[in-house]
């Protein structure tokens, strides 16, 4: 496996700033109504965090040789749907978590309605910026964006993974729940998202068919492997590190990678995603190193 250079650090850095910089470019957009919603939204939204998603869209922009000046809002929005996200994930009716990026949960820093609110804000300010974006992006690939993103992000993406989740608790894992239940709540609750952030990047250009099918079989696989990754932190990460509580799907009794495969077990499919992932890649045309090193990040990381 190659080990995470320090070019790619710094090109990560890079482009988390670039995406916090958007972030708040977005919220001043919003033209938000309400000062206490407003600080919720900006708490929830600008309190740290990877930034993958954004970076995924930029990063594939690049593949693509797609001006990187025209992937901001996208990145913007992507952001901004995976923090709604996880605001209401956290919440007492869902995970019920305390910590979040190291921090106090929304909804323990203000209120549970607040939390509510405020997810919602940025889940519909997303589609908000992307519908505003600027006159050199058609209408349609704007309207295509925010399909991508709808897709991604509701029913037939990150809400019903979010739901197959809940409805798995407590039940028995290798009985009740086996390795295709655990891949297809995960291909929905995660992958949905990362897959959409790659698919985005490249409608931020005008992308060919072959090129989309290599970057959505890319995109599926470390979608899986980013979670498989979480899973096996859960169990090896310390809670200062992670940023939230470690052990917390244990003690929800969620079923999760390793408790199916084994810890041993979780971290040979992660090895193994990882290997699609760089397969997928050597097809396309374009310079992919970043997406490469990216993949290589998702499952080397401690948090």
């Amino acid at each position: 496996m190659t080990s995470i250079s320090t070019s790619f650090k710094d090109q990560l850095s890079s482009s988390q700033q670039r995406c916090e910089s958007g972030l708040k470019s977005a919220l001043n957009h919003l033209n938000i109504s309400d000062s206490y919603l407003a600080d919720a939204m900006t708490y929830s939204l600008l309190n740290g965090g990877k930034r993958v998603r954004p970076f995924l869209v930029q990063a594939t922009a690049q593949a693509m040789g797609i001006d990187d000046g025209r992937v901001d809002i996208a990145m913007a929005a992507i952001e901004m749907v995976h923090s709604y996200s996880l605001v209401h994930d956290d919440l007492p009716a869902m995970d019920d978590d305390d910590l979040r990026r190291g921090q106090p949960t929304c909804h323990i820093k203000f209120n549970e309605a607040t939390a509510i609110l405020a997810g919602d804000a940025l889940l519909t300010g997303a589609f908000e910026i992307l519908a505003d974006m600027p006159a050199d992006f058609s209408m349609a690939q704007r309207l295509q964006l925010i399909r991508l993103l709808s897709q991604g992000s509701g029913a037939s993406g990150m809400v019903a993974g979010q739901a197959i989740d809940l409805a798995s608790v407590g039940k028995e894992v290798g009985k009740e729940i086996d390795l295709a239940h655990i891949e297809r709540m995960h291909a929905h609750k995660t992958g949905a998202l990362i897959r959409i952030s790659v698919l985005m990047g490249a409608y931020c250009g005008d992308p060919d068919s072959e090129s989309l099918q290599h970057l959505t079989a890319y995109a599926n696989a470390i979608g899986l492997a980013f979670q498989v990754q979480d899973d096996i932190l859960d169990i090896e990460g310390d809670t200062a590190t992670l940023g939230k509580q470690q052990g917390a799907d244990i003690a929800l009794n969620k079923p999760t990678y390793p408790a199916l495969l084994g810890l041993a077990g979780a971290k040979e499919k992660a090895k193994q995603l990882h290997q699609l992932a760089l397969s997928a890649l050597t097809q396309l045309a374009g310079d992919t190193t970043a997406l490469e090193q990216l993949a290589d990040y998702i499952i080397t990381r401690d948090h």
